[in-house]
């Protein structure tokens, strides 16, 4: 009987786990199991089913690098007394208009752009004493970088930032931004279910920009406003990568995407499916303790409407899906 009892257990729990990867991710049946097991977060309607595909393709913009990585492992910070329990960036430096941006990718997987590019124009306010409001091209970096992969279907953020060192990235900002040579081209869209402010992203079809090397505004020079960064090295260690954002300022990470985290609405965000998508690069901005759990807060870059504005809690000091093993920087060139 008690093996009986134990068999009939596993087979329900079997069923449940077929049950739980024959739910479509964005149906509200799914919604419902996710906060059925999630602890420390709420999930809630984003996204219509029928936007599945063009999701994956927002959560599948980072490549996974062949081999090694190539840019070396930062040197540590040694000031570990001096983390407070909670750190935001966009409060520490309040002049930075960047670091008040969220982006919007569009219909496109620029993810690993938007996140180094946005990471990269927080840091050259910020070592400028806040005095320096320059936007990095995404645009730029996203359509011209052709060692970064493939622009809009993907791309490598440790190779974003080698570039920025080597060749340089020019100026510009948002989608008719007027913030430098060459603004993102890829306008924003309405990629969730509670606005109608935008055009639907399911109506645009982007591919890559073509690679132009001159301004779109006719009186900036394309040499003149390239930025370059230092030398990019990783991050690996939960301490280390807040002693570099104290220190230095926001940092670009990936992780790898489950199933249930485009539901996301609030809360400290823990992955309660195994169900893989692909990969996603962000921008941490800090981190913080909410009802005793550790997260880092960091920025997406699916617009205002997604998450807490445009921002999500995500677990830290576990590496959670390698949130902190995936972390890359560099010091701005002034």
């Amino acid at each position: 009987m008690k093996c009986l009892g134990i068999c009939i257990a596993l087979g329900v729990i079997a069923l449940a786990s077929a049950a739980s990867l024959d739910l479509h991710p964005l149906s509200d049946e799914k919604i419902t199991l996710i906060n059925q097991k999630a602890k420390t977060w709420k999930a809630g309607k984003n996204f219509e089913m029928k936007e599945w595909d063009r999701v994956k393709k927002m959560m599948s913009g980072v490549l996974t690098y062949p081999g090694e990585r190539k840019i070396a492992k930062a040197q540590p910070h040694l000031e570990i007394d001096a983390i407070p329990e909670s750190f935001d960036s966009r409060e520490a430096w309040p002049q930075c208009e960047s670091l008040q941006t969220v982006w919007d990718q569009s219909n496109c997987g620029s993810c690993w752009a938007i996140a180094a590019a946005a990471a990269m124009s927080d840091r050259i306010c910020i070592h400028s004493n806040q005095t320096r409001q320059t936007f990095v091209s995404v645009e730029d970096l996203n359509s011209c970088c052709f060692t970064c992969g493939y622009g809009c279907d993907g791309g490598y953020p440790d190779m974003a930032w080698s570039y920025w060192h080597s060749s340089g990235i020019v100026t510009g900002g948002l989608y008719e931004g007027n913030q430098g040579c060459k603004d993102y081209t890829l306008k924003p869209c309405e990629h969730h279910v509670d606005n109608d402010n935008r055009p639907q992203c399911s109506s645009l079809s982007y591919d890559t920009p073509e690679c132009t090397k001159v301004c779109s505004d006719p009186s900036l020079d394309y040499k003149e406003s390239l930025t370059y960064g230092e030398r990019p090295s990783y991050f690996e260690d939960e301490q280390q990568i807040q002693l570099e954002i104290l220190k230095n300022g926001p940092v670009e990470t990936s992780f790898s995407v489950m199933d249930d985290f485009p539901n996301y609405k609030s809360g400290v965000y823990e992955a309660t499916s195994d169900n893989w998508v692909g990969g996603h690069a962000m921008k941490i901005v800090g981190w913080g303790v909410e009802d005793g759990t550790p997260y880092w807060l960091i920025a997406n870059s699916w617009n205002t409407d997604w998450g807490l504005d445009g921002y999500v809690k995500f677990l830290r000091g576990q590496d959670h899906l390698g949130i902190e093993s995936s972390c890359v920087a560099a010091l701005p060139v002034l």
